[in-house]
């Protein structure tokens, strides 16, 4: 036999879900308070039923008292049933639906009775204070039960007190009032209730909504999850509320936009200032994997909005994946100049085979001598022109590159820049960045040219890098230098737009300036400055290394030094 399904134990307590604790606890309290609100109403109403039983007594027995021939006939007459005093007090009794009017005299005989044969009798009540001069409200006992009392003393014409007036109202009246009034009080206590639970339960649906039918438990959990969770994550987390302003972020946004807790409660433009990162963050900017550089950073941006009208943003670094993609690209062009380097040599070596094989040594000797020469030349030339070994290695490559690609490469006859740069690997970064994109612009084209111009006016450099392409139309002269913006598909390792950007921020991290405008003839020419950017004193004598060792060392030193800082471009 299988064994038996162990038995379900039956727990008890509140429910586990949000909506019904809050539901169940609304109802509580809208119940607590109904009651509450009751019992209060009821405590004093049942005081102010009394109070107002006894004040209706007072003003009967003053109205009473205020006839000056019932003195008169308290003190002409004796206790009679058929007496003056006890017609006019049973007058005034049923009148006013008082359940007894009596009049006694100062021995505190009655005059008046509602029951004939306690006429002549004393009253079962002290009068003294009545008889002293004073009203009396009071709740007490007599011959006919529990009543609410009110006394007042007689007095006749001359103004002496001759006795006293004592009037009663049932106080089983008073009970039924109170009674009377319990219905119509729990009545509306119950359409409270009703309300309040209506108000309860649209509440707790509201709720149940936001919450996703969540226990309390689970909310918990979720928040303790979600800390950990951003902060622990490697992505920055940006969180933005319906008005644009930061509400959340997470450690790794905090290192990557180099901002802290301050920032929380401030629009992107206050938090980082203007420029792109702040208009990506901002939603003024549109799209997928959006590229900005932050410092020295180059992030990758996504932003979803959210429901409440807000934003989350997230933040990855590139700047390790673009430093990868600048060594494969470095690592390509060192290929591709190897590859030229070989080809050229192949064809050259396959024309002295020819001219060895002709038996036309002479012409062989003029052959190499010849290619020697042309090499030697223009490593010469451009050594004596740019005198800093870094930058002259890299623009020798760049002719062999440019030549494989069927592009002249030229150094313009102004160049001149001695060997007293501060900081040759940040030039060489801005001069591969723009000679790279001039080759590709002018890709496809006829008569394709680039020329390089580098000179010094006292410690500034100034940069133009000329081309034969396309050119750059007047309107978009100053989107070409925004992160993320290019005309050219991406590589494979990552995305374009960075390159020009980076020459700009170069540029202007020393003070300087980069720009674009036409070129004589037609294409585009950059143009950049930098103040400062050469040291003072003679300039440093050339080493021998400024002259290539070979033609492929050159240009694998050239193409590595350039490809180091490149962008995807």
């Amino acid at each position: 036999m299988s064994p038996a399904p162990p038995s379900r134990r039956l727990r008890l307590g509140l429910p586990r879900r949000a909506f019904s604790q809050i539901l169940l606890m609304q109802l509580s309290i809208a119940a607590g308070v109904v009651v509450l609100a009751t019992g209060l109403f009821l405590a004093p109403l049942s005081d102010q039923l009394d109070d107002q039983a006894m004040r209706r007594a007072l003003a009967i027995a003053q109205t009473t008292a205020a006839m000056p021939q019932l003195a008169e006939d308290l003190k002409g007459s004796a206790p009679s049933v058929d007496g003056p005093v006890q017609r006019e007090a049973e007058r005034i009794r049923r009148a006013s639906g008082a359940e007894y009017v009596v009049v006694m005299n100062r021995a505190g005989v009655r005059w008046s009775h509602r029951d004939p044969d306690q006429i002549g009798g004393v009253v079962s009540t002290d009068p003294h204070k009545a008889l002293a001069g004073r009203a009396v409200m009071e709740i007490d006992e007599g011959t006919l039960g529990r009543s609410a009392r009110g006394k007042v003393p007689l007095r006749d014409a001359e103004g002496h007190i001759v006795g006293a007036v004592s009037v009663g109202i049932e106080y089983d009246s008073v009970r039924a009032r109170l009674i009377h009034a319990i219905p119509g009080l729990f009545a509306y206590a119950g359409g409270a209730l009703a309300v309040g639970a209506l108000a309860a339960w649209l509440i707790s649906r509201r709720v149940h909504r936001q919450t996703r039918d969540l226990a309390f438990s689970d909310i918990s959990a979720l928040l303790a999850e979600r800390e950990a969770m951003l902060h622990g994550i490697r992505e920055g987390v940006v969180a933005l509320d319906r008005a644009g302003r930061v509400r959340l972020l997470n450690d790794e946004a905090q290192r990557l936009l180099g901002i802290g807790d301050e920032a929380v409660g401030r629009s992107p433009d206050e938090a980082l200032g203007t420029g792109r990162t702040a208009d990506v963050l901002a939603g003024r900017v549109t799209g997928t994997d959006l590229l900005t550089v932050r410092g020295p950073r180059v992030l990758v941006t996504n932003r979803m909005p959210t429901d409440d009208g807000g934003a989350v943003a997230t933040l990855r670094d590139r700047t390790e994946l673009e430093q990868l993609g600048r060594e494969l690209d470095s690592t390509r062009g060192l290929i591709d100049a190897l590859r030229a380097l070989d080809h050229e040599h192949a064809n050259r070596m396959h024309t002295l085979l020819g001219l060895l094989e002709l038996e036309m040594y002479e012409e062989a000797v003029e052959f190499v001598g010849e290619v020697v020469g042309d090499h030697r030349a223009t490593a010469e030339e451009v050594a004596e022109r740019i005198r800093d070994p870094l930058l002259a290695a890299l623009l020798v490559g760049k002719a062999t590159v440019a030549a494989e690609r069927g592009v002249a490469l030229k150094v313009s006859d102004t160049t001149r820049l001695p060997d007293r740069l501060v900081d040759p690997r940040g030039l060489v970064t801005i001069v591969g960045n723009l000679v790279d994109n001039a080759l590709d612009a002018v890709a496809g084209t006829t008569h394709t040219r680039v020329e390089v111009e580098l000179r010094a006016e006292g410690r500034t450099a100034v940069l133009r890098v000329r081309d034969t392409g396309p050119g750059i139309p007047a309107d978009k002269r100053e989107l070409v230098f925004t992160e993320g913006w290019s005309t050219k598909e991406p590589p494979a390792h990552g995305r374009r737009g960075i390159g020009l950007s980076l020459v700009r921020r170069l540029a202007e991290r020393q003070g300087g300036r980069a720009a674009v405008g036409e070129a004589e003839g037609g294409g585009a020419e950059f143009t950049v400055v930098l103040p400062d950017a050469l040291s003072e004193g003679a300039p440093k004598a050339v080493p021998a290394a400024a002259t290539p060792r070979t033609e492929a060392a050159a240009e694998a030193e050239a193409e590595a030094e350039a490809r180091v800082d490149e962008d995807a471009r």
